[in-house]
């Protein structure tokens, strides 16, 4: 079960609002989002994105400004659709075009033409599981991003790296937004 909710810093304390990331594919339609939400150009919008008892997620935004990630498990994050919206090149430390030239050569592989009687013929269902599982393998386990979003905020990064049970719960509440986080959950 997944939970999103979008928080936005106002001049009277922080608002929120439940999302649906349906009709978002990529990290840009996720900024994007969050600044539709602010109701100033260069508010602070906080996205979080939880998996129950598998991972959360911050995506923070302030203004034009690029959107700062944090992951608490890459790689359960990695296994999930919303998760691989976080999962950036830059955010795992992979050079976007070793990364375009993998899946280049991929692609080159899944295309050839094998013969029908040919009993190497592979599934495509079982190269897709193949890919993705490979895929998943390559992200690290543990925290991946930025930990120190927050730090201005009242959450340090030791605090972030060390929460469990309940976490958006309790960054909402170190910023004073338990409350509205609550109206939304």
């Amino acid at each position: 079960m997944y939970f999103a909710a979008l928080l936005a810093r106002t001049e009277d304390g922080w608002e929120a609002s439940d999302t649906e990331l349906d009709d978002v594919e990529t990290l840009a339609d996720l900024a994007d989002l969050a600044r539709e939400s602010a109701a100033d150009d260069d508010e602070t919008v906080l996205v979080f994105i939880e998996q129950e008892d598998a991972w959360f997620g911050i995506v923070r935004v302030d203004g034009e400004d690029d959107p700062r990630i944090f992951v608490s498990d890459a790689a359960a994050a990695s296994r999930s659709s919303y998760g691989e919206l976080l999962l950036t090149d830059e955010l795992l430390g992979r050079d976007p075009e070793a990364a375009a030239a993998e899946d280049a050569a991929l692609d080159d592989l899944v295309e050839l033409d094998i013969e029908d009687d040919d009993p190497a013929e592979v599934d495509d269902e079982e190269e897709d599981e193949e890919t993705t599982d490979a895929a998943a393998a390559a992200v690290p386990a543990g925290p991946a991003g930025d930990a120190g979003l927050l730090d201005d905020l009242g959450v340090s990064e030791k605090e972030l790296l060390a929460l469990t049970d309940d976490a958006l719960g309790e960054i909402a509440e170190a910023l004073g937004a338990a409350d509205v986080l609550e109206t939304v959950r």
